[in-house]
């Protein structure tokens, strides 16, 4: 079975989330909400083995990356070469730890042409 929207949280909370979605699921999408969030392929694959530090054989996390206003279509490419399989647009302030998020979905124009491509 598969979640596709997942808190695993981070540093000593892996312990604890990460085998318990482990017990559920073979794969879960990992929400990039974070303190600092998730914006980089360097931020989501340093993450990734942290989760991966408390997963048993066979559990596979799939990385997301946080949008902000910020995010470049580079930083797109280099997610889809890594296998960073989504990106999350967290409206500035709207949700737990999303104030670092988008302010004006109309400066996403050349990321959301760089996610189609």
């Amino acid at each position: 079975a598969d979640d596709w929207h997942h808190h695993l949280r981070d540093g000593e909370a892996l312990k604890t989330t990460v085998p318990m979605a482990a017990r559920s699921f073979r794969r879960v999408i990992v929400m990039p909400n974070l303190v600092p969030p998730v914006t980089t392929v360097d931020a989501a694959m340093a993450y990734k083995e942290r989760i991966l530090a408390h997963a048993p054989r066979g559990f596979e996390p799939l990385m997301t990356l946080y949008l902000t206003d910020a995010t470049k279509p580079d930083e797109i490419a280099k997610a889809k070469a890594a296998g960073v399989v989504a990106c999350k647009l967290y409206p500035a302030g709207a949700t737990t730890n999303s104030e670092n998020g988008v302010t004006d979905v109309t400066k996403l124009g050349p990321v959301l042409r760089e996610m189609a491509a």
